[in-house]
């Protein structure tokens, strides 16, 4: 579908945010976290001789997973279940040497981490000024609470929906209607930005609401996509 340039001037009321990969630094925490593990676990005793190649094993894995719970292709639980087993098979493991536990140590762990992507608060403060925001995340509520706690990004957003929360994920209509709803709006006077094209840009265009791609990495912008930005400094000129 072809999205229509906008009007970046436009009087916006509420900017909604995605969480993971666009304010809280998902990779740079999980690298921290897994290097953390990969000792703790003593991998290096089953043939994992590695922590760099297990990181990067699993953020394939993870990536593509994720991508298929944003699409409700897998639950929550198969997500789980699936990330780290199928990693470790991927890197030759035998089944019957899978760490017990090492899933529920890293939830535990993981998002303790409190790796923002660079001048996230500033950012946030600036714009928290200025506008109404919002956070809408496909991550696991548990964890999202320990998250923003723990990187103290709370104060900046009025409302915080979870997807599981609310029944459906990103890039379902049904969740940016909810989030416009409870946050008492309409699509004209909000945005969306966020990493992800297919949940939080396209998700959010096809709903009729604009949308800045979130790019810190220079990934290919299809020509559907009006806007992005590859740092969120960039914000506090555009908006």
């Amino acid at each position: 579908m072809e999205h229509p340039k906008f009007d970046i001037s436009s009087k916006y009321k509420h900017i909604f945010f995605d969480l993971d990969h666009t304010i809280w630094d998902f990779d740079k925490n999980a690298e921290e976290t897994l290097h953390e593990l990969f000792v703790l676990h003593r991998l290096n005793d089953i043939g994992l001789s590695s922590a760099d190649t297990f990181i990067e094993t699993y953020t394939a894995n993870n990536h593509k997973l994720w991508r298929d719970y944003h699409l409700g292709n897998i639950t929550k639980q198969a997500l789980r279940e699936a990330r780290f087993k199928q990693t470790f098979l991927d890197l030759g493991v035998h089944p019957d040497v899978i760490p017990h536990g090492f899933e529920d140590a890293y939830v535990r762990l993981c998002p303790t981490k409190t790796n923002l992507f660079p001048h996230a608060h500033e950012t946030l403060e600036y714009l928290s000024g200025k506008y109404t925001l919002h956070l809408i995340s496909n991550g696991f509520k548990e964890s999202q609470d320990v998250k923003i706690c723990n990187s103290d990004i709370g104060k900046y957003f009025t409302h915080v929906i979870i997807s599981e929360l609310v029944g459906v994920n990103k890039p379902d209509p049904g969740i940016f209607q909810h989030a416009i709803n409870l946050a008492g709006t309409t699509k004209a006077e909000s945005l969306m930005i966020g990493d992800s094209l297919e949940a939080d840009v396209l998700g959010a265009l096809d709903f009729g609401m604009d949308a800045i791609f979130f790019n810190p990495y220079n990934a290919e912008k299809p020509d559907s996509v009006p806007m992005q930005i590859t740092g969120l400094k960039e914000l506090t000129i555009l908006l």
